[in-house]
């Protein structure tokens, strides 16, 4: 899929490389009492680039990193990109299987880890695979040890457009993980296309509260951009999001919708003054209107949402604009398609459905992956008639604004009839106590799948499976109303924070298997 005349686009480090010029002397990244300008930065990073260099990486070798949320894994990343490494970042919150799975596939000759929080991922060092820990650790490389061997030297942009600098895993759920192929023309367009439609305040301050393997350090590079800072903390807590965005004024947060639940719950809320939040941006899996429209009663209009993949970045935004209260129907969109690539909805045959009708959302352009690492079949069928197939199931309206109704491999047949989780998971979260729901499709003799509902109730609040049926039935008729409604404490989450359906889906029908063998 690649042709050179595609790559006529700056590596992405030259983002960086202009940011630091363009902002010397204004803060750039703040880790608890760590504080550096754009400046301090770029030479921090050159000290990084030298210390690589001395132990033998060249450019188009593979580094992977693994680390909680810290600045000196920030340093990492962008040493990676101006050197022209083939970069790949290990989610913090999964398995050492999938870690070892990556590293293997990834080909990476390098494992840069925080030792003290994965100790037996940095016992992982071999003739083939050297090991650098941030912390003193046996049989590693230690980095800030070796670092005050090095001065700060002025940084160059040894990239190289037309090759490869991500190497970018998808979460894994349905088998062993995917390397999709991050070019520079697709992360720069990315890039370009978050830092224009998105309405960012002057200078935005964001808090880095996900995890800079995945969608926060890749949402820094807008806010450099804009001469903005970017503060981090280790992971995601509640409190102390709240307290960070008291403490350093934060006009910026990225969030999925588990997290904002987590804050809009919390009995201290009220406590905080959060009046700095200026933008709040939704993604990651679709959120409950219903929720929603709290959060924009209690901070105000400071809300947008994006639907995005890993293969193709943002495809759809949903400005602060749109979520209008006295429009409650925009609330269920994800927003217009975004700039730098093409995007419809289709049938089967490929074929761009009618308004009203549901389609698979496909993309192409040049802000989409080239495809797959090393995996040709998958690729094919990801990219069957040369566009991307994201899986993602939705509607469009007459203005073009899309409506995701769920996945398609999340879709339920019951009784013959199509069935789409997120809608009825809208429908349930209207219920003034729900908090959070979940539907999947479980083994049924008689209807195929029958239609089943999880729900967390908020704190102090009741309800009945037969009040939640009424309502669905009510809302949506008796063939997607649930046959089942569970109560839980809590929902499963996969360590990206979407909720995990397969973890729900997995015993019901472990069992169908047992009473067929």
């Amino acid at each position: 899929m690649s042709d050179d005349s595609l790559h006529n686009v700056g590596p992405t480090a030259t983002l960086f490389d202009t940011a630091m010029r363009r902002y010397a002397d204004r803060e750039c990244m703040v880790d608890g009492d760590q504080r550096y300008t754009y400046r301090e930065l770029g030479r921090e990073v050159s000290r990084y680039v030298q210390l690589f260099k001395a132990n033998g990486l060249k450019r188009g070798d593979g580094l992977s990193l693994l680390t909680r949320n810290r600045i000196e894994g920030m340093f990492v990343t962008f040493a990676a990109q101006f050197m022209g490494l083939r970069y790949t970042a290990l989610h913090p919150l999964v398995e050492i299987d999938e870690h070892l799975f990556i590293l293997q596939d990834a080909e990476s000759c390098v494992l840069v880890v925080d030792a003290d929080h994965y100790p037996a991922q940095a016992r992982l060092g071999s003739p083939t695979l050297k090991v650098f820990s941030f912390e003193p650790f046996e049989g590693c490389i230690d980095i800030l040890a070796r670092l005050a061997q090095f001065d700060p030297q002025p940084l160059k942009v040894e990239a190289v457009s037309s090759e490869l600098p991500w190497i970018y895993y998808t979460g894994g759920t349905t088998g062993r993980p995917k390397g999709v192929l991050m070019t520079h023309r697709m992360a720069v367009t990315n890039m370009l296309a978050i830092a224009a439609v998105r309405e960012w305040p002057p200078q935005p301050r964001l808090l880095m509260a996900s995890p800079i393997s995945h969608m926060g350090a890749f949402n820094s590079g807008p806010v450099m951009m804009k001469g903005g800072a970017v503060i981090i903390i280790p992971r995601f807590d509640t409190l102390a999001f709240l307290e960070i965005v008291q403490q350093e004024r934060i006009s910026v947060a990225l969030l999925v919708p588990t997290m904002l639940y987590a804050i809009l719950d919390h009995p201290r809320l009220h406590e905080f003054d959060l009046s700095s939040l200026k933008l709040v941006t939704i993604g990651g899996s679709p959120i409950s209107p219903q929720r929603l429209e709290e959060a924009i009663r209690y901070f105000g209009p400071i809300f947008t949402q994006f639907l995005g993949q890993s293969e193709c970045g943002t495809i759809s935004y949903l400005s602060t604009a749109d979520h209008d209260l006295s429009k409650p129907h925009r609330l269920q969109s994800c927003g217009l398609p975004i700039e730098g690539k093409e995007i419809k909805v289709m049938n089967a045959e490929m074929q761009e459905v009618e308004v009203g009708e549901v389609g698979e959302i496909c993309a192409r352009g040049p802000g989409v992956t080239d495809g797959y690492w090393k995996r040709p079949e998958e690729q094919a069928k990801v990219f069957a008639g040369g566009w991307l197939h994201t899986g993602d199931l939705a509607k469009r309206d007459e203005e073009g604004y899309l409506y995701i109704v769920g996945r398609a491999k999340d879709m339920i047949i019951s009784g013959g009839f199509n069935v789409y989780p997120k809608e009825i998971e809208d429908c349930l979260d209207e219920h003034p106590a729900v908090s959070l729901s979940a539907v999947i499709g479980v083994p049924h003799p008689k209807w195929g799948e029958a239609v089943t509902a999880f729900v967390v109730l908020k704190d102090g609040q009741t309800a009945t499976a037969e009040e939640l049926m009424v309502l669905v039935r009510k809302k949506r008729g008796a063939v997607v109303t649930p046959k089942t409604v569970y109560f839980v404490d809590e929902l499963p989450l996969t360590g990206y924070k979407k909720v995990d359906k397969n973890a729900l889906r997995k015993p019901f029908w472990e069992q169908q298997e047992r009473q067929v063998g």
